[in-house]
């Protein structure tokens, strides 16, 4: 069963645009000298008012802020780029700022994507080179990447794509099995020309092909295994109202953006006697991918998939029974398209519940007790493809109040020719390599944990010596450090102590006398490979750390910065945190990076089997006790709550 709605709720502040207002954006945009026959929407997003305003107005002590869009504009023809703030209320242009490249590009269109094939082809240094290694424009597909920044003098200020080529040996055969290697072009896409051509080496093009969908490739089907049905009778528990969703003792709104995608919004719980705040806003602010391979053709390739791409422009129409399974509400994505026109992704977000086990259980020895609860959980998710990588994002809220994201990867390896004995790649089929390469994630995880004054404590686990006071060597303890300002707020996992991080209120306390709070606990990984001095890590200074704390601002959005296309470096959160601001009972806001760093296996050819990485904010003294003691036994209620003594096993039998 399934249930579609738009996601057009204008009423609230921090709701997504809606289609007419999308459509009142284009028409203010193209009636005003920003526009030109060549113009493109680069990106149309919510410009968010400040917290305090919101909390006001949700107060009721304050007018509904005025409903603002960011608006980035390129003219295809020249090159020049602006980022705007307009008013959707009044239709006033409110600022504008010319970007002259020296600090980023904006966000690479889909328009240069689909211009480059014909751009490559018009050069005959291209042509040649193709023929050297046995292949024409007519048999490859290029793939344009984003280009970083090197420092190369003719790229300055220039919008430029660095190209790639891959065999295709007919309409339904998957290039990336047929890497066109040693070869690569830089092509500035507003003057449509190659700047630089790479022809370091011809390589042989891998020939066995990499058609997952080929039922003559996939093998025989699996016919052992039998349905699954998943059945709520009696309906889904949560309950919607526009994008605010109720579910359990939960409350909180979805939204969306093309940038960032799904976006949770004002996340509270309610603990019997009021509505608990515990996150005003969390999304996947970033992502990148660096690559591990240093050869001249590829040394650059670094993928900021969210700030450079804006990975919620592809977000995928979901599909009932094959990417969400049971009772599901489905919320659709609604954006703008290069032209200004609204664009509607049907399915582009899913809800539904799911079971999850235990919950909790006892069975006790002196009282004959044995009570056990089933877990459930309430799933909020959204499917991106970008190129070659599938991305799945899944928030899930659970009963007792725990907060989980997990982002999901698979679809198909990048490739290139594999040499033997390559120290930065693995073979994955006969010839074929996979660079090694990592995904590391940016959640901005705006905290609100009881109220607006909030810390972050870091505590470790402590091995203590054989002492006076610890004779058998046997004890342990842990130490807490509070982070004060920012200057000591970038902080590395550490999985030797348990190294976790507690977001705690400064100013309420539970019934114990210690501080609210809630802990985010990090899945340890590693931070970026890249060496310090690289481009890449002064581009993507936030993946040198698990953890940035900040002091909110509104205008601090992207732990990258702005404009990351072609940004030289120092931008997003070194910037943020260059004034040191205190972050010690402030509404501040964590940054958890988290990711895989990924040798490619065999097994991920020709397509690549789900692999996961996940953070969980767990709450740590924000309840007197269990707050899922409430939850009722599954029906027949004897089967999993009574009074005899004994211990049933999973069929029920009694020992």
């Amino acid at each position: 069963m399934t249930m579609t709605d738009p996601i057009i709720t204008t009423s609230a502040p921090l709701a997504s645009l809606s289609i007419t207002e999308i459509e009142r954006v284009r028409d203010i945009v193209t009636a005003s000298e920003l526009f030109t026959r060549t113009t493109r929407f680069a990106y149309v997003g919510l410009e968010e008012p400040h917290k305090r305003e919101v909390l006001d107005y949700l107060a009721g002590v304050a007018e509904r802020p005025d409903r603002r869009a960011r608006v980035m504009l390129l003219d295809m023809a020249t090159g020049h780029s602006t980022d705007s703030v307009l008013s959707i209320d009044s239709g006033e242009i409110i600022t504008t700022s010319v970007l002259d490249g020296s600090a980023g590009q904006l966000p690479v269109l889909l328009e240069e994507f689909d211009a480059i094939g014909e751009i490559v082809a018009a050069d005959p240094r291209w042509v040649a080179a193709l023929e050297a290694r046995g292949a024409s424009v007519d048999t490859v597909v290029c793939v344009p990447l984003s280009a970083g920044y090197y420092e190369y003098p003719e790229e300055e200020g220039r919008r430029i794509l660095r190209v790639l080529a891959f065999r295709q040996d007919h309409p339904e055969d998957h290039p990336w099995a047929h890497p066109v290697d040693g070869l690569c072009a830089y092509v500035d896409v507003s003057s449509r020309t190659i700047t630089r051509l790479i022809d370091a080496e011809v390589m042989p093009i891998p020939s066995e092909g990499g058609n997952f969908d080929d039922p003559a490739v996939q093998g025989a089907p699996l016919t052992a295994l039998k349905p699954i049905s998943i059945t709520q009778p009696d309906g889904p528990s949560f309950e919607v109202d526009g994008e605010s969703v109720t579910w359990g003792n939960w409350k909180f709104d979805v939204g969306f953006d093309p940038r960032e995608g799904l976006i949770l919004r004002q996340l509270s719980f309610f603990d019997g006697v009021e509505q608990r705040p515990i996150m005003y806003r969390g999304s996947i602010a970033e992502m990148v991918v660096p690559y591990g391979d240093p050869s001249p053709v590829r040394f650059w390739q670094n993928y900021f998939d969210t700030g450079e791409y804006l990975f919620g422009r592809f977000t995928n129409s979901l599909a009932l029974g094959c990417d969400c399974v049971g009772e599901i509400k489905y919320f659709d994505a609604v954006l703008a398209d290069e032209v200004g026109n609204p664009q509607v992704i049907e399915n582009g977000i899913c809800m539904h519940e799911e079971d999850f086990g235990t919950l909790w259980k006892h069975s006790d020895m002196f009282t004959g007790s044995n009570e056990v609860r089933r877990s459930r959980r309430l799933v909020i998710s959204f499917f991106t493809t970008v190129g070659n990588y599938d991305y799945g994002f899944y928030w899930y809220l659970y009963l007792d109040g725990t907060i989980e994201c997990e982002a999901k990867l698979t679809g198909i390896l990048f490739t290139s020719s594999y040499v033997e004995g390559s120290p930065y790649a693995s073979e994955v089929a006969p010839g074929l390599g996979a660079p090694y390469h990592q995904h590391l994630f940016s959640a901005r995880l705006d905290m609100m944990v009881d109220g607006l004054s909030n810390a972050v404590d870091e505590v470790d686990a402590v091995r203590l010596p054989i002492s006076e006071s610890n004779p058998h060597g046997g004890a342990f303890t842990s130490s807490t450090v509070r982070l004060a300002s920012e200057a000591n707020a970038g902080r590395l996992a550490d999985a030797t102590v348990g190294r976790a991080w507690h977001i705690v209120n400064t100013e309420k306390t539970n019934r114990l006398g210690r501080s609210t709070g809630y802990v985010l606990m990090p899945q340890q990984s590693p931070t970026l490979m890249a060496d310090p001095a690289s481009s890449i890590a002064e581009r993507a200074a936030y993946t040198t750390k698990q953890l940035w704390v900040t002091q909110y601002d509104p205008a601090e959005r992207y732990p990258a910065g702005d404009f990351v296309h072609q940004n030289p470096g120092g931008d997003g959160l070194p910037r943020y945190m260059a004034g040191d601001r205190s972050v010690d009972g402030e509404d501040i806001v964590l940054w958890h990076t988290f990711g895989p760093t990924h040798f490619p296996r065999p097994e991920d050819w020709p397509v690549m089997p789900t692999d996961y990485a996940k953070f969980t904010l767990k709450p740590y003294g924000f309840f007197d006790r269990n707050p899922a003691l409430n939850v009722p036994p599954n029906e027949p209620a004897h089967e999993c709550s009574h009074g005899g003594g004994g211990h049933a096993d999973h069929a029920g039998h009694q020992h």
